[in-house]
């Protein structure tokens, strides 16, 4: 008999942790071995108890599900992020993130149970709704986004900029956004260390210097 696929649940919500435990103790083939709240128990988890699979969700008080996810997958474990979220900065954020899986917390049982079984196998697989849009973004030319000018941003580091470069407000990026204050401002800590430059004054000039910040960027 072979051995069950061994996965860490990651989500900040218990309730949802408690769903996603009952549905893997319900199949044979799989076996929670551990939980966590934030991406830094993650990544301590990840490291203690070599999970075969890691569920993350995308976002998390502290630390965020991209960055947990990319330092999980650099201990060769298997990261399918799970979140509400299906825009294309953050299926593309995880995708560079090293994500194996991105699959909608809406999606029936069997998608998760596919996506994850995918993932221990070491294949990229995507739930329908996430592999809809990727067919479409691939199949439609597009412009040269804002990721493109600084690569060392993450994809919403690079919309979050843009935006500061527009001249936007902590609060109205989040609500563009449809993120926390917090996550908003981790963003822009993220981006000054990056781009070496001390203040927002400074990230503006360089944003601009490489042509965001216009309207239809």
């Amino acid at each position: 008999m072979t051995e069950p696929i061994r996965i860490l649940v990651v989500d900040d919500h218990a309730l949802f942790r408690s769903g996603l435990k009952a549905l893997f103790g319900s199949v044979a083939d799989l076996e929670v071995v551990g939980e966590a709240a934030t991406g830094e128990e993650a990544i301590e988890l990840a490291a203690e108890l070599s999970p075969d699979v890691v569920l993350m969700d995308l976002q998390m008080p502290g630390m965020g599900g991209i960055e947990a996810a990319r330092r999980v997958s650099s201990l060769n474990v298997g990261v399918v992020m799970v979140t509400m979220f299906e825009d294309d900065a953050s299926v593309f954020a995880a995708m560079r993130g090293g994500a194996r899986g991105y699959v909608l917390k809406g999606a029936d049982q069997a998608e998760i149970l596919k996506v994850v079984r995918a993932a221990a196998d070491g294949e990229a697989h995507f739930g329908l709704a996430i592999a809809e849009r990727l067919k479409d973004f691939f199949s439609a030319p597009r412009p040269p986004g804002p990721v493109e000018a600084f690569p060392e941003l993450t994809a919403r580091e690079a919309e979050v900029l843009d935006l500061i470069a527009r001249g936007t407000s902590n609060p109205d990026i989040a609500r563009r956004l449809h993120l926390s204050p917090k996550t908003v401002r981790n963003h822009i800590s993220n981006i000054f260390l990056k781009l070496h430059v001390a203040d927002r004054a400074h990230a503006i000039v360089r944003a601009r210097e490489a042509g965001m910040g216009r309207e239809g960027s």
